[in-house]
């Protein structure tokens, strides 16, 4: 090959390169790292930190039961949202063996009977038999066919339920919304504050990642309107989602404030009266045909008084 036309070819390859690197930087200084800094810490917040809700480490964080029968033999792995962390690590805290939770730190050991994936991981989990039992919300459809494609039929018991709440920065004007403007927000169709009655900004509509609970969730409400990927609202007023006690009880921090939705609050009371619109249950997930006792033993206590107290105090509406 010619040495100049191979110079030549490797000078627009290295041109082509700087170009894309220079796309990536314009694109992380101009729009991500704008929405990063734009935002309040409590929309910013994106993660609990885990060590707060570790077993028998005396946290004040963690509602259990003493002088519950424990679990002998075979203990079931068990993992789940981070949403719901404190109501599992409570279970576990109550009816699992101490030296059973093996935490170095920062994560949770392989060899310990309490893992802690997040919603995405602990569906997989299950499924792939990594864990024995699961706390989570309604699986996404994507979950369901992955396990019908491993031949895996999911046992789903409700333990418990929580709100879907929408979270504003505390200095918007807007404090409640029905379920259609919320569609109408996620598909696409209402893109201003103003439309609202609030201000003349732009409507920034967070999403999470597919799969997480809380996607699913706002998939679930949508029903069979599509979300609508927002692009251009980088720079306007932000509307995220949650579940209430993530909100309340686990990021509890100043700079955002949940709304009401068609007119009433997504208070405990209007939770367990079926007055707020927009619930979601909480399941006990396990694999249809389990052989394991304790994974039965371990829902049953779920569901017992001493078990739905555990539910309750850690700050999630009980079904019993």
């Amino acid at each position: 090959m010619d040495k100049k036309k191979l110079k030549w070819q490797l000078a627009v390859i290295g041109l082509v390169v700087l170009l894309f690197l220079g796309i990536d930087l314009a694109i992380y200084q101009l729009f991500i790292k704008r929405v990063i800094s734009h935002h309040s810490p409590g929309m910013q917040k994106m993660s609990v930190e885990v060590s707060d809700y570790v077993p028998f480490t005396g946290s004040e964080n963690l509602y259990s039961i003493q002088g519950a029968v424990e679990l002998e033999g075979d203990l079931p792995t068990i993992d789940g949202a981070a949403a719901l962390m404190p109501m599992y690590a409570g279970f576990v805290e109550s009816i699992y063996p101490a030296d059973s939770v093996i935490y170095n730190g920062e994560s949770y050991d392989d060899a310990s009977a309490m893992h802690y994936t997040n919603t995405r991981g602990a569906y997989k989990d299950i499924v792939d038999g990594n864990a024995d039992l699961i706390i989570c919300v309604a699986p996404s459809q994507e979950q369901l066919a992955y396990a019908a494609q491993n031949g895996v039929d999911l046992e789903m018991v409700e333990i418990g339920k929580d709100a879907f709440v929408f979270i504003v920065n505390s200095d918007n004007p807007v404090s409640d919304l029905t379920v259609e403007q919320i569609r109408g927000i996620y598909s696409g169709e209402i893109t201003n504050w103003k439309e609202l009655g609030g201000p003349n900004v732009p409507i920034a509509a967070m999403r999470r990642n597919e799969g997480s609970g809380s996607q699913t969730a706002l998939e679930n409400l949508m029903g069979d309107t599509p979300i609508v990927a927002d692009y251009t609202a980088l720079f306007g007023s932000p509307i995220g989602f949650s579940f209430r006690y993530y909100v309340t009880g686990m990021l509890a921090e100043g700079g955002v404030k949940m709304l009401s939705v068609n007119g009433v609050e997504p208070n405990i009371e209007n939770i367990a009266s079926g007055a707020y619109p927009v619930t979601s249950s909480i399941y006990a997930v396990y694999r249809k045909g389990e052989t394991n006792e304790n994974v039965y033993k371990a829902v049953d206590f779920m569901l017992s008084k001493e078990g739905q107290e555990i539910v309750e105090k850690s700050g999630y509406v009980p079904v019993k």
